[in-house]
């Protein structure tokens, strides 16, 4: 694979208009990659589902070189109906538009002239991945007092012109003073057996508000991993949810540094897997101040064959006195070949926080299934009522409510 990677990034700096300095950077982040290679089951992070082991299973060749330079047509089938918004639209990792016509334009500003690299996790090759063979990197920055109007969808298409081929994007985003910005990731697919690595920096100023909603919901044969990180000042919101569904492998990760007092972070995601899917959600919540709150909410449906991890550490630092924090998975197993794996983690150096975790899974209870019965539904829609019951409370932590009721309209969830 090293010989195959180095000829792709040959291949990708000559297509890229960048410096010597640039590109020696990258070529850097190329040699810190190819040291550790794909994370294996020997990192701890990565014990429930090796990447290494899934690409080599379900992509024999992984090319690194894509030709950006060759526009897509855009395919407006794929736009989310009933929802006014605005658009940053990817098509085989490539940039096709940024489309902010709902906005005020100067109270918005887009620019690909990014001054540093991610670093922040040394042991993550993925993220060195991602800085040796992004493409072109863009920056959004949200002015002062500014909410935007209409949320901003950000649809990662793929189409048939590619297979085998390993993606990597990113994009930053700064929140400045008491702005707001409504995030929603939505990935259709139509290629076959690619890997998407991708990375986003959130910079929340005081007072911002950011919400993250990540939507994959379409059965595809794809490979994908997210990572978030997200840098949090005084009275700062985010709140991240996950709809993990549609793709053969995806990981999500969120790492969050709460840096001012009374900021907060809310991590909820769901799991509906089909036969043969291995999903992970992976949270790091650093409670790094005085008077800081996070609260975490996982639950998986999981089918025959398939299998679901969740990772979630909080750490609270010696100075984050009055932290409170929450964390709680649940796994409904539809099947005996499915699996749920849950690492929960409390790491704390203050003596007046409030913090709990907790995991629990197991299968549908048929004593509730038989009373429905005895209601009048069959087996199936009684399985199917518990299961909407059992999915909905995350849905409703949802604070958006165009947004959620939205994702209750995709994956068919009723009051």
């Amino acid at each position: 694979m090293t010989e195959k990677l180095q000829l792709d990034f040959d291949k990708i700096t000559k297509t890229l208009n960048i410096s010597k300095k640039e590109i020696d950077l990258k070529r850097n982040y190329l040699e810190k990659f190819i040291e550790k290679g794909f994370p294996s089951r020997k990192q701890e992070n990565w014990k429930f589902l090796d990447i290494n082991q899934i690409i080599k299973k379900n992509i024999s060749d992984l090319s690194f070189f894509n030709d950006y330079s060759i526009p897509n047509k855009i395919d407006s089938s794929i736009f989310v109906d009933g929802l006014e918004h605005n658009k940053i639209i990817f098509i085989n990792g490539r940039i096709e538009k940024i489309d902010f016509n709902y906005e005020d334009q100067n109270k918005i500003q887009i620019s690909d002239k990014i001054e540093k690299k991610i670093s922040f996790d040394n042991e993550n090759s993925l993220i060195d991945l991602n800085n040796a063979l992004t493409n072109k990197v863009f920056k959004v920055l949200i002015k002062k007092n500014y909410s935007l109007n209409k949320p901003l969808i950000i649809y990662h298409s793929t189409n048939k012109k590619i297979k085998s081929k390993n993606i990597n994007l990113r994009l930053d985003f700064e929140l400045e003073e008491n702005s707001s910005l409504r995030l929603v990731d939505y990935f259709t697919d139509s290629s076959d057996k690619n890997f998407t690595n991708i990375l986003y920096n959130f910079d929340l100023k005081k007072d911002s508000i950011l919400k993250n909603y990540k939507i994959d919901k379409f059965i595809n044969n794809n490979l994908k991993y997210s990572f978030n990180n997200i840098e949090q000042e005084a009275n700062s919101i985010s709140e991240t949810f996950i709809l993990s569904s549609g793709s053969n492998f995806f990981k999500n990760e969120v790492n969050c540094n709460l840096k001012g007092e009374h900021s907060s972070a809310f991590v909820n995601g769901i799991f509906s897997l089909k036969e043969n899917q291995q999903h992970e959600i992976r949270t790091t919540i650093n409670h790094l101040v005085e008077n800081t709150k996070s609260y975490q909410l996982i639950k998986s449906v999981l089918g025959k064959l398939s299998k679901a991890a969740y990772q979630g550490k909080i750490f609270v630092d010696s100075k984050a006195q009055k932290t409170d924090g929450y964390q709680l998975s649940k796994a409904i197993l539809m099947d005996e070949t499915s699996e749920f794996n849950a690492k929960p983690e409390l790491e704390i150096y203050a003596d007046d926080v409030k913090c709990s975790h907790g995991s629990a899974s197991g299968s549908l209870n048929e004593n509730s299934i038989f009373y429905l019965m005895s209601r009048g539904l069959n087996y199936q829609q009684s399985k199917e009522l518990l299961i909407n019951g059992f999915l909905l409370e995350v849905v409703e932590k949802i604070t958006d409510s165009e947004i959620k009721n939205l994702i209750k309209n995709m994956i068919g969830l009723k009051e």
